[in-house]
């Protein structure tokens, strides 16, 4: 990815409807072949925000800047549109054959025979749907369809590519496949890809950046492992997967390291905070480590606490252990760590955290 070649640049754009803004977006570039996923709840303006950037939603003001050209309705619209392409979490097929769905941009821009031919079919092999050439797109599934709206979208060969949502409504074995064989294509390609997406866990496999957005905004945009470990706020941090939310003021603070009271409790962290300064701390259920009394092992962690277990809830591949230690806390663990351990509700367990695991969020005011 050249990260000095910005394709797409956003200035002070506003989408309003029936006079409300619900896009407010100052600044946003998109870099030539990178991979941005917008992330956030559902109503958060990811749909509206790609919407508007492949100009099938009018801004309500501020502008879109493409490869260094201000795109408007009455300037270099059309031009734009026919550079890029976009896929929706419903494919939207014609009623006609596969062929002649992934043919469809092709035929638009009035290329020959032959040449159709050798694209369609090249991009019909890479996801892996050669063989239903001549199939109705109306006898052919989900998963199916899907691939070959993917496989029309890239036949065109587009400068960007617009996914909103496109594995939401497919089930996990062909969502899984089809991740795979788009991510692989997309690397191979070098296609410029912004994905509206609410599956967290995609967008940092999926992602080169993502931008996790509230409300019409995007509260951060940054590489995943800086926006799921470092969130800027309490909103991002529970979007990102932090299940430990805790409130504390700085009781003592020394060279780059601190005591928060949080209840009764005082944790210790790693910063540069100032005495009676109101922290958040935002705790990764991975980082916490459970065992059970009496604990021989030496830790090197500094956040050792007593603890009970409140509730297990199995989450697929591993379990989420819910704990009072006179704050809530939450660690995951696999299902070899849970029979080791035998926890059950109600068992008394000691849960560790490293004073560098926590990320903090300093607060605006003192006390």
């Amino acid at each position: 990815m050249n990260r000095e070649s910005s394709i797409l640049t956003v200035r002070d754009l506003q989408v309003r409807k029936a006079g409300v803004l619900i896009l407010d977006i100052p600044g946003l570039q998109i870099q030539e072949g990178e991979l941005l996923s917008l992330i956030g709840p559902n109503g958060a303006g990811k749909s509206t925000l790609l919407q508007t950037l492949a100009s099938l939603t009018r801004l309500s003001a501020g502008e879109i800047i493409f490869k260094g050209e201000t795109v408007t309705a009455d300037h270099g619209g059309f031009a734009y549109r026919r550079r890029l392409s976009m896929v929706f979490q419903d494919p939207l097929l014609f009623h006609t054959t596969v062929f002649e769905n992934v043919a469809s941009g092709l035929r638009i821009r009035g290329m020959k025979r032959e040449e159709i031919n050798r694209i369609v079919g090249e991009n019909l092999k890479r996801f892996g749907i050669s063989h239903l050439l001549q199939r109705s797109a109306r006898k052919i599934s989900g998963g199916e369809a899907q691939r070959v709206a993917l496989a029309r979208a890239l036949a065109i060969q587009p400068e960007i590519l617009f996914l909103d949502e496109p594995f939401a409504s497919l089930d996990p074995p062909t969502r899984e496949s089809l991740l795979t064989d788009l991510e692989a294509i997309l690397r191979q390609t070098g296609t410029t890809t912004i994905m509206a997406n609410h599956d967290r866990m995609e967008a940092l496999r999926f992602s080169d950046r993502i931008a996790v957005m509230i409300q019409g905004k995007i509260s951060q945009v940054g590489p995943p492992y800086e926006v799921m470990n470092h969130p800027i706020d309490e909103f991002v941090a529970s979007f990102v997967g932090v299940e430990t939310i805790l409130e504390g003021t700085i009781i003592k603070a020394d060279q780059g390291s601190f005591l928060a009271l949080v209840g009764e409790k005082k944790i210790e962290a790693v910063g540069n905070i100032g005495l009676g300064d109101r922290v958040t701390l935002c705790i990764r259920p991975e980082n916490v480590t459970l065992a059970v009394p009496p604990v021989h092992q030496a830790t090197s962690a500094r956040n050792v606490f007593p603890g009970v277990v409140e509730n297990i809830v199995p989450m697929g591949l591993y379990y989420k252990v819910q704990l009072q230690c006179g704050f809530p806390l939450v660690a995951y663990i696999t299902t070899h760590s849970l029979d080791n351990l035998k926890l059950e509700e109600g068992k008394e367990v000691i849960a560790s955290f490293k004073a560098t695991s926590i990320h903090v969020v300093k607060k605006k005011e003192r006390v």
